[in-house]
């Protein structure tokens, strides 16, 4: 079972950026990241969580439970599949998605 300190370094690799980055961005000190990510595993204050959570454009839901329907991580590989396409494939992609959602939304008024 994953826990907070598995999913932010998870996110951290995720991102591509290193600890002393996310220290930074999220205005963190570096060995409070460390007890954060190392052996110790502990849980940052809720301020804090709330600032590395936004530097990883995740939310702090996902950091300690590992389950977010609105976080883009939850998304990430299609994301990422979406963009390796060429602009005529997203292009057909994005008309498809808009008359589904339009479909759907038509089914719910009704």
């Amino acid at each position: 079972m994953q826990t907070f300190s598995d999913r932010l370094q998870d996110e951290i690799d995720y991102k591509g950026i290193t600890r002393k980055e996310l220290s930074y961005i999220a205005d963190v000190k570096p060995r409070a990241l460390a007890m954060y990510l190392g052996t110790q595993k502990s849980m940052p204050p809720a301020d804090v969580a709330v600032r590395i959570a936004k530097a990883l454009n995740v939310s702090v839901e996902f950091l300690v439970t590992g389950k977010d329907s609105k976080s883009l991580s939850a998304y990430a590989s299609v994301l990422n599949d979406f963009e390796r396409l060429s602009q005529n494939n997203k292009d057909s992609i994005s008309i498809m998605i808009h008359a589904l959602a339009e479909s759907d939304s038509k089914k719910m008024r009704n």
